[in-house]
């Protein structure tokens, strides 16, 4: 039977937003929310719904770009935020895991990053204050994803120095998402699914400017991804030296999403819990891929919730959700397994909780 968590001292922070998350992740295991790609997928919209009026004579093809739904299509986003905070999600994440400039060049579209940021931030924004209340408070994390360039690999197998982005261009391109981010009304900044820590590293390199040229310091999570049974991201590294590398930056959440279901997630998961001195993260995809599924992938709702709850009750997790192919129901049934399970101690949980910057 799962005991109370253990009263610990409040939480030292200079956050001028999200300045609650610290004390509520000492008191319960917060819930993410699922996937933004799989709940679009459902409404099977066609390329001139995401041209919408504003884009109908656009010289190429856009369909598949989800971020500009939020421009294009608002009331679907809203609609899919709000299904997850029904379901129980403490944290929902803005629609815009590729509105940089970087990843937006394959549409053509660098110029409407900012504004795709900020009108994602503030449809989040709406469906948090709609659905909080003062015993359950929501939050918006805004998201930052990896982009689909890599400044650590090679593009070219014939050229292993070549590269076909660079730090700076990165770090320029993420301070820009981060800023409409911030301006749009995001608690905190999510840096997810990252296969290359180079990118990571100019992700946070370029928030730690927006702090300083703002004065706002809002917390920020990270999350890795673990590619295959090698146990490491793609760059190289495995989670440990993953950790080492970015804990720098003093998250307030460091774990793994994406690239694998729960089961083979464990192992990495279970070494973050006993590297990390800060709160872990876990979402990961339902399952296996399978085109034949409704979601595109093998897990149903109480298998993921199954296998998190098991995380959970092992000492594993402090913030569980789900990335590809999990929904509102997926969600739902985390929420409900993972209810009155202590959250995450670590071994020296109270000193280094009162030094958190």
């Amino acid at each position: 039977m799962n005991q109370p968590a253990p009263t610990v001292s409040p939480v030292h922070t200079a956050y001028t937003r999200g300045a609650a998350l610290p004390a509520l992740l000492q008191s319960r295991i917060l819930i993410l929310d699922g996937a933004m790609g799989t709940m679009i997928q459902q409404y099977k919209l066609d390329e001139a719904r995401y041209r919408g009026e504003r884009f109908k004579d656009y010289d190429r093809d856009i369909k598949g770009n989800n971020e500009l739904l939020s421009i294009t299509q608002p009331q679907v986003i809203r609609e899919i935020h709000e299904q997850y905070l029904a379901a129980g999600a403490d944290i929902i994440e803005t629609n815009t895991f590729g509105a940089t400039t970087v990843a937006q060049a394959d549409y053509g579209m660098e110029n409407l990053a900012v504004e795709m940021n900020l009108e994602s931030a503030k449809l989040a924004r709406e469906a948090c204050d709609k659905y909080s209340t003062p015993d359950k408070p929501r939050f918006v994390a805004g998201a930052i994803g990896p982009t689909p360039k890599t400044a650590s690999i090679s593009p070219d197998v014939n050229d292993p120095g070549a590269r076909n982005v660079t730090f700076d261009e990165l770090r320029a391109a993420y301070y820009e998402q981060a800023k409409a981010l911030l301006d749009g009304g995001s608690d905190l900044f999510l840096v997810e699914t990252i296969f290359d820590t180079l990118n990571a590293k100019a992700a946070l390199f370029a928030l730690d400017e927006l702090f300083e040229d703002t004065g706002e310091r809002l917390p920020i999570m990270i999350s890795g991804t673990v590619t295959d049974a090698s146990g490491r991201i793609l760059s190289g590294q495995t989670v440990e030296a993953f950790w080492n590398s970015l804990r720098h930056a003093k998250p307030l959440t460091f774990g793994l999403n994406c690239a694998l279901g729960a089961a083979l997630m464990r192992p990495y998961i279970a070494e973050l819990a006993k590297l990390c001195d800060t709160y872990v993260s876990c979402y990961p995809n339902a399952g296996l891929p399978n085109p034949m599924s409704d979601t595109g992938f093998d897990e149903l709702p109480a298998d993921t919730s199954g296998l998190l709850k098991e995380f959970a009750q092992a000492g594993l997790v402090n913030i569980a959700g789900g990335c590809c192919g999990t929904t509102p129901e997926h969600i739902a049934a985390i929420a409900k397994a993972l209810t009155g399970v202590r959250p995450r101690v670590w071994a020296n949980y109270r000193e280094t909780d009162t030094k958190t910057a």
